[in-house]
């Protein structure tokens, strides 16, 4: 499997970039993300890795998501999202 790593910052700044690399992975073919360097994020975060998980989708593959934060997976529950994150923490 191939599989990237999120940077150590994900918020609102530099979302759109993260979003880009991200994608551009996933077009050449990664399943999976590593989120154990991410240290700083925001609700950004659940956005970008969302759309990754929906543009994997798109080309027919699971995003296998790993290493999520726990303060990023009690975020997600807070926006009610967290079942739609395919993780193992």
């Amino acid at each position: 499997m191939s599989r990237f790593e999120t940077g150590a910052m994900l918020t609102h700044a530099s979302a759109k970039a993260a979003l880009a690399a991200g994608l551009e992975r996933i077009a050449g073919g990664a399943t999976g993300v590593d989120c154990a360097p991410l240290t700083q994020f925001d609700s950004s975060a659940l956005a970008v890795l969302l759309a990754w998980q929906r543009a994997a989708q798109a080309r027919g593959a699971a995003l296998d998501i790993v290493n999520l934060p726990a303060g990023l997976a009690s975020l997600a529950q807070a926006y009610g999202v967290d079942t739609l994150l395919s993780s193992r923490h």
